[in-house]
């Protein structure tokens, strides 16, 4: 019964896991275990299809225990779906089965009881059937320490050529899609770099910036395509995943720097930056900077890794920081215009900057409630096979952000004859008057 209940704990910590983050970090895996005598390993989780093969490759197998009337067919690898860790669970609690590699839910890859005084086993697993898989490694014997080494390969096999497709279903076409987007990217470089060219009799420092915000952007993407085509076609990222990491950290702090800039009214409002605007960009720098380590940390070990929760935690307490932090120029400066349209007679003129940053502060919270938490909304609720089209919501709500930021803040004749006249004045005046206190 102890080995039932720690193994139920485990299983539905797992379980939890699976549910929360439903993301597939499998191409060629390598884990190192030390005695370790967790009941329950998880090692990899990959999107099948009926194509799908799972080589597993285990070496230098060492138990704490060498008593050889040890049931060592309570050890062993499987494989399990998200929906069938409810039904083992389910039979470890009703004490129907003891161990997870019991159940008939599961697929066992490989029980130690074949291992025939060998230190090391090597097998290809097929599949039979198209879903998302978990592969655990299970050890029912209490208090058995085990070692070993373990690498595991998992793809699907192209139906046309039988190529390997590392990448997993529901991934295998984002190469393409991140492609896509840096082109769209570089195209809005060029545009914005005609813009420029047009207007540069009005063009501020802050739309030079604006410009290496975007071509950072498409970098990135660009990157990022060829990080996963190199994994789709050999498993590994051939040192794509550095620059992209590289351009990552890089457009994270220009695209937070430029928000921040844009909300104190820098280089078109005013040419200098107050101590307390510096000392926001002197608190998002450094947080953008904790923030991409601790993506590097969770991309790179995986849901299962050591410490991923805690990295995981780390980047979401910090990236919430940096959107909040970010938020307060803008409050300023809408404050700012509003005392400045009530004390300098121009109303109307000041409305209209207000009503910008007023709009510009509600498309940025949508722009980041819908990245941070409907992205996130159908991560966990997708199918595995259409887990791309979190990518592709993502990447479009970026991609309208970017606009609209371009759009509303580009270069702007001013014409110093323009003169409103009294009534829009007034109007204008009595609207400021009208309106409660906007606050934060």
């Amino acid at each position: 019964m102890a080995i039932c209940s720690a193994s139920s704990r485990c299983l539905a910590l797992i379980l939890l896991t699976t549910l929360s983050f439903s993301g597939c970090f499998a191409e060629i895996h390598t884990s190192e275990i030390r005695s370790d005598s967790q009941p329950i390993i998880p090692l990899d989780v990959f999107g099948f299809t009926h194509t799908g093969r799972l080589e597993l490759n285990v070496s230098q197998i060492s138990l704490s225990n060498s008593n050889p009337d040890l049931d060592l067919s309570k050890i062993g690898f499987f494989l399990c779906t998200r929906d069938s860790w409810l039904h083992v669970l389910q039979q470890l609690e009703e004490s129907d089965i003891t161990c997870a590699l019991k159940s008939d839910v599961v697929k066992t890859v490989y029980s130690f009881d074949r291992l025939k005084g060998t230190t090391s086993f090597g097998t290809v697993y097929q599949m039979n059937d198209a879903d998302q898989f978990t592969l655990v490694f299970a050890n029912c014997l209490q208090q058995v320490q085990i070692s070993m080494n373990v690498r595991s390969v998992m793809y699907n096999l192209e139906d046309k050529n039988g190529r390997r497709d590392y990448l997993s279903a529901g991934k295998a076409v984002l190469p393409r899609v991140y492609f896509l987007f840096s082109l769209i990217y570089f195209g809005m470089a060029a545009i914005w770099i005609r813009v420029l060219h047009k207007k540069r009799l009005t063009v501020f420092r802050i739309h030079f910036f604006m410009l290496a915000v975007v071509i950072l952007k498409a970098l990135n993407l660009l990157c990022e395509a060829e990080d996963k085509s190199y994994i789709k076609r050999t498993g590994s990222a051939h040192g794509w995943d550095v620059l992209f990491y590289m351009f990552s950290f890089l457009k994270g702090i220009s695209l937070f720097t430029l928000i921040v800039l844009i909300g104190t009214g820098w280089s078109f409002l005013k040419p200098y930056l107050q101590d307390k605007e510096k000392t926001v960009l002197m608190i998002v720098i450094p947080l953008q900077v904790v923030a991409n380590i601790a993506q590097i940390v969770i991309d790179e070990s995986g849901p299962y890794g050591h410490d991923w929760f805690t990295w995981k935690q780390v980047f979401l307490l910090v990236d919430i920081l940096c959107c909040c932090a970010v938020l307060f120029p803008i409050v300023w400066s809408i404050k700012n215009l509003r005392e400045a349209a009530r004390t300098d007679g121009k109303a109307a003129v000041n409305l209209m900057k207000l009503t910008l940053f007023r709009h510009y502060y509600v498309v940025f919270i949508c722009y980041i409630y819908f990245t941070r938490v409907v992205v996130y909304a159908l991560e966990t609720i997708t199918s595995y096979r259409y887990l791309w089209t979190s990518t592709v919501a993502g990447e479009l709500a970026t991609l309208a952000f970017y606009v609209y930021t371009g759009y509303k803040f580009k270069p702007e004749a001013h014409n110093p004859y323009f003169v409103i006249d009294d009534d829009e004045e007034e109007a204008a005046a009595e609207q400021l008057k009208l309106e409660d206190e906007f606050e934060l």
